[in-house]
């Protein structure tokens, strides 16, 4: 792959020079190979990545808690069927579910029409999870997906009614995603990034782990110091934070560097 740095607003005063990473796959590279680095697609398609702190679930090593097996059993009565996006009807009454969703859950114009169009018609999108009332056959919920083989399945976005009865409709969609994944023999599921501690629900699944920007890492207690150093205003640069360093990695930069990173070629 090639890497690009695409530089953002500096802090001078602190020594921190932001560039956002990007990449692009090379000739012969598939995007699960960009997804493993720790890179998500862009929203366009897949030939431009970015990376971020990405939350995958390693499905060999899931196993269904008692919570997990609690959110499933409220969904008792809820039918669930993978649909590739070739047979899929983006109807103008699923568009508007949709884009009432997106209002209520994402706030006003963060999501227009524009945006749920390219959601859906991008390369992004192969297959979506639609779940239906087995009584009454009303659908209640999808999960926009892309699927590459039995390696990767990512779960870019849900869409559900938000006045359903069950309350963890939401994480009932994403459970069941994990466990139908898990069964199907795929090697990784991604379920995007976490930033805030609202995204927290993501990581309650056996053979959980995010990238930390060297590698991948299944320390929970290392993801929740990112998070709350994310409401320090006067952070300093992460590898340069003592308590991160002796913490989570001995102390020492050079056990960072030899546990993960990616290779550059210099021009």
């Amino acid at each position: 792959m090639k890497i690009f740095f695409s530089e953002s607003k500096s802090d001078y005063a602190r020594y921190l020079y932001q560039y956002v990473v990007w990449a692009v796959p090379d000739p012969g590279e598939v995007p699960a190979d960009l997804f493993n680095a720790g890179f998500l697609p862009s929203a366009a398609g897949l030939k431009q990545f970015c990376l971020c702190r990405n939350v995958r679930v390693e499905l060999a090593k899931f196993s269904p808690s008692s919570e997990n097996r609690r959110i499933l059993r409220k969904g008792t009565g809820l039918a669930m069927k993978l649909v590739p996006r070739a047979e899929f009807d983006f109807s103008s009454a699923r568009k508007e579910f949709y884009l009432q969703y997106a209002e209520v859950r994402y706030g006003q114009g963060i999501m227009p029409a524009a945006r749920l169009e390219l959601v859906f018609n991008s390369p992004v999108c192969t297959h979506l999870l639609v779940f239906t009332d087995e009584q009454t056959g009303a659908e209640v919920g999808t999960a926009v997906l892309y699927l590459e083989g039995t390696r990767l399945a990512f779960y870019r976005y849900s869409f559900y009614d938000l006045k359903h009865p069950n309350r963890s409709l939401g994480l009932f969609l994403m459970t069941s995603a994990v466990e139908f994944f898990a069964a199907g023999g795929y090697r990784h599921l991604y379920l995007g990034t976490c930033y805030s501690e609202r995204a927290l629900y993501k990581t309650q699944f056996a053979g959980v782990e995010f990238f930390n920007g060297c590698r991948w890492s299944q320390n929970l207690a290392e993801l929740k110091f990112l998070l709350q150093r994310e409401k320090m205003a006067d952070a300093k640069h992460l590898l340069e934070t003592e308590n991160y360093r002796v913490d989570f990695h001995d102390g020492a930069l050079e056990n960072i560097f030899s546990t993960g990173g990616l290779y550059v070629k210099t021009p």
